[in-house]
C-alpha cells in the first residue's frame, strides 16, 4: 500500500485529498477503495459527461468580451465543446456508439439537454454583467497534520470591496431539504483552502444548479471552517484506518442506483476483488497522479 508519508510538491505530507475523494469516501468507503486504490475504469455516464461539456462551456464563455456573452452565442458553443472534450477523452465517443456497433444514447438528445443547462444558467446570471477574478483555478493548502488538501475551483469573484464569492456549477438538480450541508462540503473544503493560504475568508458560498435553475447560499465563518478542517482530518484518519485493516465496508444508501461498482459490492450479494498487492501511489485528487488534479472541476456534473 501506500507509504504513511508521501513527499509531494517538495513537502513531506501525509497524504492528499481533494472534495471529490472526501466525498467518495463520506458515501461509501468500498466505492472510494475501488475508485482510488484499485483504479478500476468506470463507464462514463451522460449526465457525468454533460457536466465535463457544461462546466468546459462556461469556463469558455468568459473568454468572450462581455458583450457576447448571450444564450445565443453559449448555446452555439455546446458542439465546440462537446468536440474538444472528446478530443482531449476519446473514449468518451463511445458513450454513444461513435466508436464502436453499440448503441448509446441518442447525441442530438444528449446536446440539447446540455443547452437546456445552459438555458438553465441564464436564467439564474448575466454573463455580460460578471467579470470573475479566477476561473477553474487550482488550490492547495498543508494543514499543521501535514494533510494536503486540493482541487480546482469552478470560479472565484471578488467585488470591489474585497469580498470573495466561490462559485460552483451543478448540471444536476438542487438536493432536498435538509440535505443542503452536505451538498455545500465541497465548497465549505474550498473556503478552507482559500482562508489557510490566502489568509482571506470568503464572503459567500455559492452552488448554481443548472438542473432546476437553482442557486444555494451560505455565508461561512472561522467556527464552520475550523470544524471542516477537523472533518477532512478525521476522514483522512479513517482513510488511514481502512488501509491498514484492509476493511473498506460498503454503504447502501440511494445512490447505489448510479454506482459503477454494484457487481463487486457485498450489498447486492456480489465479492470485491482482492486488494491489490502493490499498488501504485493512491490518487486522492480526482485524477490518476497524486500531484495532479485537473480534471477536478470539470468532470462534476452535481
Amino acid at each position: 500500500m501506500e507509504e504513511a508519508a508521501t513527499p509531494v510538491d517538495g513537502e513531506h505530507v501525509v497524504g492528499a485529498l481533494s472534495p471529490s475523494r472526501a466525498g467518495d469516501f463520506r458515501a461509501c468507503p468500498l466505492q472510494y477503495r475501488l475508485r482510488t486504490i484499485d483504479r478500476l475504469p468506470e463507464q462514463p455516464s451522460p449526465a457525468a459527461v454533460r457536466g465535463t461539456v457544461v462546466h468546459k462551456l462556461l469556463q469558455d464563455l468568459f473568454d468572450l468580451p462581455a458583450a457576447e456573452r448571450t444564450p445565443d452565442r453559449a448555446e452555439g458553443m455546446v458542439q465546440t465543446a462537446w468536440e474538444l472534450v472528446v478530443d482531449a477523452e476519446p473514449e468518451l465517443a463511445t458513450m454513444f456508439g461513435l466508436n464502436s456497433a453499440d448503441d448509446g444514447p441518442d447525441i442530438a438528445d444528449w446536446l440539447t439537454s446540455c443547452r437546456e443547462a445552459l438555458r438553465g444558467y441564464f436564467d439564474l446570471e448575466d454573463p455580460r454583467r460578471l467579470e470573475p477574478a479566477e476561473r477553474e483555478v487550482y488550490v492547495e493548502a498543508l494543514l499543521e497534520s501535514r494533510l494536503l488538501l486540493r482541487g480546482f475551483v469552478d470560479r472565484i469573484d471578488i467585488a470591489r470591496d474585497g469580498s470573495v464569492r466561490v462559485v460552483d456549477y451543478k448540471t444536476g438538480r438542487s438536493p432536498g431539504v435538509g440535505y443542503e450541508s452536505k451538498a455545500l462540503f465541497q465548497l465549505r473544503f474550498y473556503a478552507l483552502v482559500l482562508w489557510r493560504t490566502r489568509g482571506v475568508l470568503p464572503t459567500v458560498l455559492q452552488l448554481i444548479y443548472l438542473g432546476d435553475s437553482q442557486v444555494i447560499s451560505y455565508r461561512p465563518d472561522e467556527h464552520d471552517l475550523r470544524a471542516t478542517e477537523r472533518l477532512v482530518e478525521a476522514l483522512w484518519r479513517a482513510i488511514d484506518e481502512a488501509r491498514s485493516t484492509g476493511e473498506w465496508l460498503p454503504n447502501p444508501g440511494f445512490a447505489c442506483a448510479r454506482c459503477s461498482f454494484q457487481h463487486l459490492c457485498p450489498a447486492f450479494g456480489n465479492v470485491p476483488p482482492p486488494l491489490p498487492e502493490t499498488p501504485g501511489p493512491v490518487s486522492t485528487t480526482g485524477t490518476s497522479p497524486v500531484t495532479s488534479g485537473a480534471a477536478q472541476g470539470t468532470g462534476s456534473s452535481g
